[in-house]
C-alpha cells in the first residue's frame, strides 16, 4: 500500500503530517499562518487559517493539473469573399462555444486565480472524430447546425474549427488561498469538511466541501473537481439553526451539530445534487449533555457529547442515513475524525494526544479499542540542540513574536489549564466541564485567556478574545452576551516568548486531526508503534537462517530413505467432475493423486477420476508430467478450476473439477494448500524450481490469476507444449521485457512492480512476497418495459429477459442473490446506479431501446419500449504474491521496451497511460530499480487508451477517440520524445489496441460485434486485415505474433479468450500463415517481450519511415 498522510493541528495553529510510510511529524514549514482546522483527502488537504480564509494545499503529482479551454472559429461562405466571417443576422457568434450560443472570443478567456498559469499560446486542433484534417482544421457543414465533416463538399456553406488552449495549476505542496468570487462573505468560517469523492465515479473526480460560518450558516463549495481543485463559489445551503460544526464523509453521508446540542442530517445527496435536499434533526446521544462533535464516514457516524462522551451511531447506510440508535464507547475525546475505510481518530481529553481506533474492518465498523499514536517528533530526538537554537514560528526570522496556541471550542479549555498547571506545577486545580458550565452562567463568558507571562503571576487572568485579534490583544473586557454566542470559535491563548513550546518528555498538545487522506485498513504494516524494534532486515535474514536449518534437517532426515526404491503417496477425495459428453453435467467423483519418487530423484505423479456410467465404474486419468496447466475457473455457482493437457489443449476441452461443498471449495480454492500441492506436483515432474527467468511468457486469466511459462528455442515449432504455473497475486493486465522488468496493472488501475520472488507465502518462504489488494466491480442490470398503463414497469413479457439479469439477459441477478466472484473476495461497498455506460444514460442512470436486445441509449424516444440500467457493486480481493505497488497515479495501460538479453541500458524505457487518459514516461528504471524513480508527464490533445514501444524506440498509441498516434525523436537521450504524429487508423475502424514489435506495427480494431486485427505495411505505410475475432495483440522482438482470440472453434463448442500463436511470420510476410492455438478459454492478457532465446532472423530489421514523410499530420505537443 503506499504511503498517505495523517493531518494534525496542535493548540499552536501548527499544521503536521504523518506518513503511513515515515515515523515522524513532518511540520509544514512553508505555512506562514496559524491554523485552525484541516480537512483532508489524498489529492489535498483544505484548512482554516486564524485570518479566516480558506486554504487549499494540493499534493504535487508527477502528471499535472490541466484544464482544457476551448472555443469555436465560425465562418459562413459568400459568393464574394468565399468564406469569411461575416456571418447572417441569425448566425451564431464569429466566435461562440460548440453550441454556438454562447460568445467566446479568445481573449475573453481569463485565469480563475493567481494559482494557474497558461501552458502556451492558442493553436487549431487538427483532429475530428479520430482522423487528420487538412491544414487549417476546418469542419464543413450545411448551415448552422448541421452534421460537420472534415471534407468540403460543394453544398457547404459553412464551416468552423476549434481552438484549444491549456491551463495548468501551478500553486502544489503549498498553502494557496482560495478566491472567492463573492465581494464578501457575510461572516469568517468556523468549521470546514469535505469528502463527497464516493457519490460518483466520474473521472473528473468530484469532491464535496461544506463550510461553516462563524453566524452559524452552512455553505457549499461548488464545482470542485480534478481538473479544478479550487472550486467555483460557494453557495448557502439553508438550516433550520445556529450549525457549530459539520462533517461530510467520502459518499452521501453529512451531518452537522447544532448550538443547541441536537445534530442534523442532509438528505437528499446524490450525483445530481451533491448538496442535498433537506435536513432531518437527531436528538443528541445524551439527553442531559449535548453533543459538540460530530464525524461521518460511509457506513458510521460517531459523536462527543459535552462530557467528552463517545458515541457510535448504528444502522448508518446509504438507504438510511439517520441510522437508528446510538451505542456509548469506551473513552474521552474532544474530537473525533473519520478516514478512509472508516478508520477512526481522536484526540484525547486528558491528554490532548491523538489516537487510532484499533480492530476497525468492514464487519466490525466500530472497532475494539484506542491506541494512542507516540508523538514521533525530530525535537524528541535532538532535543538539547534544538532548545538551543529553537526557530520561531514558521521558521520566521523577524522580530519575537509571542507563540499563540489556538483551540478551536470550549471543550479545550479546561484541559489546557490542566495540563499546563500540572506541568507548571501550579495549586489551582482542573474544573470539570459541568461545574465549568454553570460558573460562566452567573460570572465569566465561556472563552478564556490564559497568560503564563512571569509578570502575571501566580493566578492567571480570565477574559474573552476575539479571534481576529488574538495576536495583537492578550485580554478583552467580558462581553456576557456575545462570547455566549460565539463561544465554540474562541480560542485560548497563553504567551511562551520564544521558548519551545514542548518539552523533550512531553507530546504535542493536539487541537484537530484529519484522516480522510490516511489509507490505514486491517492489513496495513505501520511503522508507527514499531520505532524501537529491531531492523526488518536483520529480522528477515534471522526467519531465512532458521528456514535454512530447517530445510537442511529435512534433507539430512529424507538422506536415510533414499535406499528405498521408490516412495508413494496418494491424496483421495470426492468432487464434481463436469461430464464430457452429452447431456454435460457436474457429476459426483472420487479422485485420487499418487505421486511417487524414483531412485534417481526423479518424481512422477497420475491424476485419476473414478466415475460411474450406465451402473458401470470407469476412469480416466491425467499424467502430472503431461499437465500443461492447471488453472481456477469462474462458474456461475461453483469454483471450479480446469486441467490442461496438449490433447485436450488442442480439443479445448479440459478436464473440470469442482468441489462439492463450501468446506470442499476453501480447500480447493487457488492459493489453498491441496491445489498448490498439486501445482507443486506439476513443477516437480517438470524441474520447475525458484523465481521466473527473465525471458519468461507472463499471462493473465480473466479471474486475474497470474501465469509464467519458460520459453525455449523450439517456441517457433508446432506444437510446443508450453507448461503454465501459478504465481501469486491478481492483475488485470502484465507487461515484461527480457531484462527482468515486469509491471501489471490490477483491476482497480493500480500498477505493481515483480519483486524477483515466486510463488505465495502460504506455501514456502520468499522474502520478496508481500501482500497485494485488488478492487473490481460487479455488474447487475434492472430492465423494465413499456406499457399504456403504468409507463415503465418492472412486469415484462413472457419471452423477455429477467427484469433483473447479467448483461446477456439470460442469467437471472438480484441484488440479493448475487455473490462475490470466490469467497477469497469480500464486498467494500453497496449496490450503486453506474452512469459509466455505453451509449450514456439519463438523470437516472437509465438506457433506452426498441427492444431487448438491441443498441441502447441515454435519450428517450417515442420507439423505446424497454430500458435498462446497470447496478455496481465492488469487491476486494486480498492475497499475497511477489508484487510491490507503484503509487500514486492509477494506470490503464503500460509497455516496456523490448530488447536482446545481453543488451546493456543505462535505463529502460517505459511508457504507460493513466486512467484519466494522461500519457507518462517512466524515469529511473533499470534492471535494478525496476520501479523507476518518477514519472514524467507527455502533453496530448486528447485523452488516450493504448500505448507500446518497439524495440527501434518507436512509440505508438490509440486516443480514445479511435486515432492512432507515433510519437518522434525517442531515444535514450531523449525518453520523452518531441512531438506527436497523427497517422491515419483503417477505413472506417476506430482502433483499440496497438502492438509495435522491432519492424511491424498491428493494431485492434473496436467494431461492437468484433474485433478485427490489421497489421500496418511498412512500405507503402497503409493497414491491411489480418484476421477477426480478436481482443489483444502483443508482438516481441523475435517476429512473435500473439493474440487473445475469441469464437476459436473446438472439439464441444467454440471458446472465448484463446491464447494464439501466429507462425511463418518474417520480415517481408509480416502477415503470417497460419495459427497455432495454445491454451484456450478464459484469458484475458499475455505478453512474449521478454522472450530473446531465439537469434534473430538473418533478415536485417527494416526500419520504419520517417513520419514527417507519412501521410500523418504534426500534432502539439
Amino acid at each position: 500500500m503506499p504511503s498517505s498522510l495523517l493531518w494534525a493541528v496542535d493548540v499552536f495553529g501548527r499544521v503536521y503530517s504523518l506518513s503511513t510510510a515515515a515515523q515522524q511529524w513532518d511540520q509544514c514549514k512553508e505555512a506562514q499562518l496559524e491554523f485552525k482546522r484541516v480537512t483532508a483527502v489524498q489529492q489535498c488537504c483544505w484548512a482554516i487559517a486564524c485570518d479566516h480564509q480558506i486554504y487549499l494545499n494540493v499534493h504535487a503529482s508527477d502528471v499535472p493539473i490541466r484544464y482544457k479551454e476551448e472555443t469555436y472559429e465560425n465562418q459562413r461562405w459568400n459568393p464574394v469573399d468565399g468564406f469569411s466571417d461575416r456571418l447572417l443576422p441569425s448566425d451564431r457568434w464569429q466566435w461562440s462555444d460548440m453550441t454556438g450560443l454562447k460568445h467566446q472570443p479568445l481573449d475573453s478567456f481569463q485565469l480563475p486565480s493567481e494559482n494557474w498559469e497558461w501552458e502556451a499560446d492558442w493553436y487549431v486542433d487538427e483532429n475530428f472524430g479520430g482522423e487528420p484534417t487538412e491544414k487549417g482544421g476546418w469542419t464543413y457543414a450545411i448551415d448552422f447546425p448541421a452534421a460537420y465533416t472534415k471534407d468540403k463538399k460543394w453544398n457547404s456553406c459553412v464551416r468552423r474549427r476549434r481552438w484549444i488552449r491549456y491551463r495548468r495549476y501551478k500553486a502544489c505542496n503549498t498553502w494557496a488561498k482560495v478566491p472567492s468570487e463573492q465581494a464578501g462573505l457575510p461572516d469568517p468560517f468556523n468549521d470546514i469538511s469535505c469528502g463527497g469523492w464516493e457519490i460518483s465515479d466520474e473521472p473528473r473526480g468530484q469532491m464535496s466541501l461544506w463550510a461553516v460560518s462563524l453566524q452559524g450558516k452552512v455553505w457549499f463549495r461548488e464545482d470542485i473537481h480534478h481538473l479544478n481543485p479550487e472550486g467555483s463559489s460557494w453557495v448557502e445551503v439553508q438550516v433550520p439553526g445556529e450549525v457549530v460544526q459539520i462533517s461530510c464523509g467520502a459518499g452521501d453521508l453529512v451531518w452537522a451539530v447544532l448550538w443547541e446540542g441536537q445534530l442534523l442530517v442532509r438528505e437528499g445527496i446524490g450525483r445530481d445534487c451533491p448538496k442535498g435536499s433537506s435536513w432531518v434533526v437527531v436528538e443528541s446521544p445524551s439527553p442531559e449533555v449535548g453533543a459538540i462533535h460530530v464525524a461521518v464516514g460511509v457506513n458510521v457516524v460517531w459523536a462527543v457529547t459535552k462530557d467528552h462522551k463517545v458515541w457510535f451511531r448504528r444502522g448508518i447506510n446509504s438507504h438510511n442515513p439517520c441510522g437508528s440508535g446510538w451505542i456509548g464507547m469506551v473513552g474521552e475525546m474532544v474530537m473525533i475524525n473519520v478516514g478512509l475505510s472508516d478508520q477512526v481518530w481522536g484526540i484525547g481529553a486528558e491528554d490532548r494526544a491523538i489516537y487510532m481506533r484499533q480492530g476497525v474492518t468492514a464487519n466490525e465498523l466500530s472497532g475494539k479499542a484506542w491506541k494512542a499514536l507516540p508523538s514521533l517528533r525530530d525535537s524528541d530526538r535532538a532535543h538539547s540542540s534544538a532548545s538551543a537554537t529553537a526557530p520561531l514560528l514558521h521558521g520566521q526570522a523577524d522580530a519575537p513574536k509571542p507563540l499563540i496556541p489556538k483551540v478551536t471550542s470550549d471543550s479545550f479549555i479546561s484541559e489546557l489549564v490542566s495540563d499546563r498547571d500540572r506541568r507548571e506545577g501550579a495549586v489551582s486545580t482542573p474544573i470539570p466541564e459541568e461545574d465549568q458550565g454553570s460558573e460562566q452562567d452567573d460570572k465569566a463568558p465561556p472563552a478564556l485567556v490564559l497568560s503564563h507571562s512571569p509578570s502575571c503571576g501566580p493566578d492567571p487572568q480570565w477574559s474573552n478574545v476575539d479571534l481576529e485579534e488574538a495576536q495583537t490583544h492578550l485580554a478583552v473586557g467580558a462581553a456576557s452576551d456575545a462570547a455566549e454566542t460565539s463561544s465554540l470559535s474562541s480560542v485560548a491563548t497563553y504567551n511562551l516568548g520564544l521558548e519551545e513550546p514542548y518539552g523533550p518528555d512531553e507530546h504535542p498538545l493536539w487541537a484537530w486531526v484529519s484522516g480522510g487522506g490516511c489509507a490505514v485498513d486491517s492489513h496495513s504494516q505501520l511503522s508507527w508503534f514499531n520505532s524501537s524494534a529491531g531492523d526488518p532486515a536483520q529480522t528477515a535474514a534471522w526467519r531465512k537462517q532458521i528456514f535454512e536449518q530447517l530445510s537442511e534437517r529435512s534433507k539430512r532426515e529424507m538422506d536415510n530413505f533414499r535406499h528405498y526404491e521408490q516412495t508413494v503417496w496418494v491424496k483421495k477425495g470426492t468432487m464434481q467432475w463436469w461430464r464430457d459428453w452429452k447431456p454435460h453435467k457436474w457429476v459426483d467423483v472420487r479422485f485420487a493423486l499418487e505421486q511417487y519418487c524414483g531412485t534417481d530423484g526423479s518424481k512422477e505423479g497420475i491424476l485419476f477420476i473414478y466415475y460411474t456410467f450406465n451402473e458401470e465404474k470407469k476412469y480416466l486419468h491425467a499424467f502430472i508430467n503431461e499437465v500443461t496447466i492447471l488453472v481456477p475457473v469462474l462458474s456461475d455457482s461453483k469454483h471450479t478450476f480446469a486441467i490442461y493437457t496438449p490433447e485436450r489443449t488442442k480439443q479445448r476441452w479440459p478436464i473440470r473439477l469442482a468441489a462439492e461443498s463450501d468446506s470442499d471449495t476453501q480447500c480447493w480454492c487457488p492459493g489453498s494448500l491441496q491445489l498448490a500441492l498439486l501445482t507443486m506436483s506439476c513443477c516437480d515432474s517438470r524441474g520447475v524450481q525458484g523465481p521466473p527467468s527473465k525471458q519468461a511468457i507472463w499471462s493473465v486469466t480473466c479471474k486475474g490469476d497470474i501465469f509464467v511459462s519458460e520459453p525455449s528455442p523450439s517456441l517457433e515449432a508446432s506444437p510446443y507444449p508450453m507448461f503454465w504455473h501459478q504465481i501469486g497475486g491478481h492483475l488485470r493486465t502484465i507487461e515484461c521485457n527480457s531484462l527482468g522488468v515486469v509491471w501489471g496493472i490490477g483491476c482497480d488501475h493500480t500498477a505493481w512492480v515483480y519483486s524477483g520472488g515466486y510463488g505465495e507465502s502460504d506455501n514456502q518462504y520468499n522474502a520478496n512476497v508481500h501482500f497485494t489488494t485488488d478492487v473490481k466491480s460487479v455488474y447487475i442490470y434492472e430492465n423494465q418495459r413499456w406499457n399504456p398503463v403504468t409507463g415503465y414497469t418492472n412486469r415484462g413479457l413472457p419471452t423477455d429477459r429477467y427484469m433483473w439479469s447479467d448483461a446477456s439477459g439470460l442469467q437471472e441477478c438480484t441484488k440479493a442473490n448475487t455473490k462475490p466472484p470466490s469467497p477469497h473476495w469480500t464486498w467494500v461497498s453497496d449496490w450503486t446506479i453506474d452512469y459509466n455506460v455505453s451509449g450514456g444514460t439519463d438523470r437516472e442512470g437509465w438506457q433506452y431501446a426498441a427492444d431487448f436486445p438491441a443498441s441502447y441509449h441515454g435519450s428517450k424516444t417515442l420507439k423505446d419500449f424497454v430500458r435498462r440500467r446497470r447496478w455496481a457493486r465492488k469487491c476486494k480481493i486480498t492475497t499475497t504474491g511477489p508484487w510491490q505497488e507503484v503509487p500514486p497515479i492509477p494506470l490503464c495501460d503500460v509497455t516496456i521496451l523490448p530488447c536482446m538479453a545481453q543488451s546493456k541500458v543505462e535505463q529502460v524505457l517505459l511508457w504507460a497511460i493513466s486512467n484519466k487518459g494522461d500519457v507518462l514516461c517512466r524515469l529511473g528504471v533499470t534492471p535494478e530499480t525496476p520501479a523507476g524513480t518518477s514519472w514524467l508527464h507527455v502533453g496530448t490533445d486528447q485523452p488516450f487508451k493504448s500505448i507500446s514501444i518497439g524495440g527501434a524506440h518507436q512509440v505508438w498509441a490509440i486516443a480514445r477517440d479511435g486515432s492512432a498516434f507515433y510519437r518522434g525523436s525517442v531515444s535514450q537521450q531523449n525518453p520523452a520524445g518531441d512531438c506527436w504524429y497523427h497517422i491515419p487508423s483503417p477505413p472506417r475502424q476506430k482502433l483499440k489496441q496497438v502492438s509495435v514489435g522491432r519492424t511491424s506495427v498491428y493494431a485492434v480494431d473496436d467494431n461492437g460485434q468484433s474485433r478485427n486485427l490489421h497489421y500496418l505495411n511498412v512500405y507503402v505505410f497503409t493497414w491491411a486485415l489480418a484476421c477477426i475475432n480478436v481482443n489483444i495483440i502483443v508482438l516481441s522482438l523475435l517476429l512473435q505474433v500473439w493474440i487473445i482470440a475469441d469464437k476459436v472453434q473446438g472439439s464441444h463448442s467454440l471458446s472465448c479468450g484463446t491464447v494464439c500463436h501466429r507462425l511463418g511470420v518474417q520480415p517481408m510476410e509480416p502477415k503470417g500463415q497460419s495459427w497455432d492455438y495454445g491454451i484456450g478459454g478464459g484469458w484475458d492478457h499475455i505478453t512474449v517481450r521478454g522472450n530473446s532465446l531465439e537469434a534473430p532472423t538473418p533478415h536485417s530489421p527494416l526500419p520504419l519511415r520517417n513520419p514527417e514523410g507519412m501521410n500523418g499530420n504534426v500534432v502539439q505537443s
